[in-house]
């Protein structure tokens, strides 16, 4: 699992949501899939400002396997001044127990130039119960054990064991749209840190979709020389599945 995290090909991409699990794979659900979504805003004059967003993910399915490789990038300038910066790197696997039943494992690698930490990594495993399956929603919890490896700019790197549950859940409330909410929290002795996203989809054809989305992270205890204990953002991006 942290070699899922760690390929070179992911060195210069980004992406990941705070809940890792793709949906259980349907029956007619192509062997390797992916999509890609972009956001971009510039803006010149009295104010010169620029935002970009972006995400990707590839999903293969092997058995009663399922892998997917994620990764995020965002970086935010306002006269030439870059105000966030965060990079995101995810690797997970799914293994399909008989029942509503699955294992799960990731592993994760995340920078956030503002957030007090130079690197963060996890490594996460458990179980997952996948409670609702149909046409129109889907729900899976999960919940497990980890561990997180911190490195501080300033103090001494910390070595932390997680404790970690989430949940994934979508509505797919029309043939062209659907929303999406994922959440997590992870417990260490440290702090604690949850994660939602929120996410309406609506599809222009069967490749290109329109995505609003609101994100938001909090951390309990950040360290010292961080002002915030949350970050959130809004975007609006075109989201492109293959």
């Amino acid at each position: 699992m942290l070699l899922l995290a760690c390929w070179p090909l992911w060195l210069s991409v980004a992406y990941a949501n705070p809940f890792y699990a793709p949906p259980p794979p349907q029956e007619d659900a192509p062997v390797f899939s992916g999509d890609a979504e972009l956001g971009f805003t510039h803006l010149s004059g009295n104010t010169n400002s620029q935002t970009l967003i972006g995400k990707t993910r590839l999903t293969w399915l092997t058995g009663k396997f399922t892998y997917s490789l994620r990764g995020e990038v965002r970086t935010v300038s306002k006269d030439d001044e870059t105000s966030a910066e965060q990079y995101l790197i995810a690797g997970r696997e799914r293994y399909e127990l008989d029942g509503p039943h699955y294992l799960f494992g990731f592993a994760r690698w995340e920078k956030d130039r503002f957030a007090g930490y130079d690197q963060q990594l996890s490594a996460i495993g458990g179980y997952g119960r996948q409670i609702l399956e149909n046409e129109t929603h889907t729900l899976s919890l999960e919940a497990g054990p980890g561990y997180r490896h911190d490195r501080l700019r300033d103090y001494d790197d910390e070595r932390l064991m997680v404790t970690y549950t989430a949940l994934d859940y979508r509505w797919e409330f029309s043939d062209y749209a659907d929303i999406e909410q994922e959440m997590s929290l992870e417990y260490t002795s440290q702090n604690i840190t949850s994660r939602s996203l929120t996410a309406l989809t609506a599809r222009l054809n069967s490749k290109l979709s329109l995505r609003l989305s609101h994100e938001i992270k909090h951390n309990s205890q950040p360290p010292d020389d961080t002002n915030e204990r949350t970050d959130s953002t809004t975007s609006a991006s075109l989201l492109y599945r293959w």
